[in-house]
């Protein structure tokens, strides 16, 4: 069955949306400072829909947009500065960056208030795609109408997570450990990673490229494809669902599947932080 992520995402919109509201009465905007590095088209079509979303709820983005020559020197004053400006919530270095950007000092060069991502060194809020996978499995968990409760349901379950870069697999594979799970990792140096697949309950798929087909998955695998590529100026996931569409019990499509949860729950921790911001003004913080 093919998992609606769009479907997922609204509900989580539609909340939001009251919260801008009430928020929007106390003449404050949720707003959101995404700084853009370079010409990259998946990191463009990614803010896109960070700003089409936004505008659903009421909430504002801002783009701060650099050729790839950017020194760090240069974010960092852009960062301190952005942290300083009260109707900024929330900022954002939209990954990949060119590689010469020091991107995880930076990143911890954000306040923990303010850095909604959560790749920072003190992270208060949950990294959006983790919190969005879990809330697929939920969404998995109740179409399969199990008898006991989602933790134990999903603890019972042999989890994989595919990758372990660290905009996608390294954040899913710690979220589920502090969960309470131990998924297996697989990436490039794993041995029998076919097998090991193929004995999963759950595949969590974040490379990037096609990995996984008809042959390397069980009959009524859940597939949640996090990964992503351009090929054909078309975006693709880590599967061909007309290869797995029959074998999986449930899978995410690629686009409408992890991608419009992990921008709602970016947009929630938004959301939240204005809502600190707003708290902690009240009380003189």
């Amino acid at each position: 069955m093919k998992i609606d992520g769009k479907s997922i995402a609204s509900i989580i919109l539609e909340s939001l949306k009251a919260e801008v509201q009430d928020l929007k009465e106390k003449e404050i905007v949720p707003t959101l400072a995404v700084i853009l590095i370079g010409d990259e088209k998946s990191s463009a079509a990614y803010v896109r829909q960070k700003e089409l979303k936004a505008k659903e709820i009421g909430a504002r983005i801002e783009i701060f947009r650099f050729n790839e020559s950017v020194a760090n020197s240069e974010i960092e004053t852009l960062i301190i500065k952005l942290d300083e400006d009260t109707k900024i919530h929330g900022i954002i270095i939209q990954r990949p960056a060119p590689k010469h950007i020091e991107i995880d000092s930076l990143e911890d060069s954000i306040s923990s208030e303010k850095e909604v991502d959560g790749f920072g060194k003190y992270p208060i809020y949950p990294v959006p795609v983790a919190e969005a996978v879990l809330l697929i499995l939920e969404d998995v968990y109740i179409k399969q109408k199990a008898k006991n409760l989602f933790p134990n349901w999903l603890k019972s379950k042999k989890m994989a997570v595919l990758g372990t870069g660290e905009t996608a697999g390294g954040p899913i594979i710690n979220y589920f450990r502090e969960y309470g799970t131990e998924p297996v990792v697989i990436d490039s140096k794993t041995e029998s990673k076919d097998s090991l697949m193929k004995e999963a309950d759950i595949i969590i798929s974040a490379v990037g490229k096609t990995i996984i087909n008809s042959s390397n998955i069980k009959k009524g695998v859940i597939l949640i494809g996090v990964g992503m590529h351009m090929k054909d100026s078309k975006l693709h996931g880590d599967y061909n669902e007309e290869e797995i569409k029959n074998i999986a019990g449930f899978y995410t499509p690629t686009p409408g599947g992890v991608g419009p949860v992990n921008v709602a729950m970016l947009l929630s921790n938004l959301v939240e932080a204005c809502q600190n911001s707003m708290r902690s003004n009240q009380n003189g913080g």
